[in-house]
């Protein structure tokens, strides 16, 4: 399905993001995995190469809340793979703190790496999709960002301005054939769920009508769709993951 593609996918190391990277690579797409640390990187790219072809998966470990960090990553992928096709916006952070305990620069830094990240990336790779007549962005958002959360106001603060910046770019990009979306899953069995109680999983799980928490790969699946030619005229949409969640 991606055949020739060239994929950047932030958050690239772990969870969601990683399931991400293999589903591309196994439908013929090309790689870069860009995480926090040179170690997570490293481990990621050292299993992928296991299981791919280590000449279509590359690893970088930028800040994210640089641009100029970005933009070089960006123009190191155009050079090694010859075409930037698609950017998964995956990385990011959550916090649970209540207003009165929510230091301001936590809030400040899940803002930092939640939006102003997503806001780089999607500038980097811009001139680039431009130049091969279009591409896709997909942003991960969150079933937090329409009915928010009982606490940690950072967190579904930031995914509603994801939401903004999805719609919003979908719209002055289209004229480019750049599609923009989000997925926005719910509570997926990541690395974080995967360590909890199972009774405490089990009554995440009763709010949700399908009666299980969701698996990385099934998010997968819908990045995969978006990024793909099936979804050609599909841009603009904030798709949800989540079992039909009750919120």
């Amino acid at each position: 399905m991606l055949k020739n593609k060239v994929a950047i996918i932030t958050g690239g190391t772990r969870g969601i993001g990683y399931a991400v990277a293999e589903l591309f690579l196994e439908n013929n797409a090309k790689v870069a995995v860009l995480g926090s640390r040179e170690e997570t990187v490293n481990k990621a790219l050292s299993s992928l190469s296991e299981k791919y072809d280590a000449e279509n998966v590359v690893g970088y470990y930028p800040d994210l809340t640089d641009y100029n960090a970005v933009e070089a990553v960006v123009k190191a992928v155009k050079d090694k793979f010859g075409r930037i096709d698609i950017l998964i916006n995956n990385a990011g952070i959550s916090a649970r703190e209540p207003i009165e305990a929510y230091d301001p620069e936590a809030f400040k830094k899940i803002m930092d790496l939640n939006v102003t990240a997503v806001f780089n990336g999607c500038k980097a790779v811009v001139p680039f999709m431009k130049e091969i007549g279009g591409g896709s962005i997909i942003n991960t958002s969150s079933m937090v960002s329409k009915n928010g959360q009982m606490s940690g106001a950072g967190y579904p603060a930031s995914k509603f301005a994801v939401n903004g910046l999805t719609v919003s770019l979908a719209r002055e990009l289209g004229k480019y054939n750049i599609r923009v979306n989000a997925v926005a899953p719910g509570v997926t069995r990541t690395d974080m769920v995967a360590a909890l109680p199972e009774e405490m999983v089990a009554r995440v799980a009763a709010n949700i009508p399908m009666g299980r928490v969701g698996e990385p790969s099934e998010v997968a699946n819908c990045f995969l769709f978006l990024a793909s030619d099936m979804a050609s005229y599909v841009s603009g949409t904030i798709l949800n993951v989540d079992g039909a969640t009750i919120n």
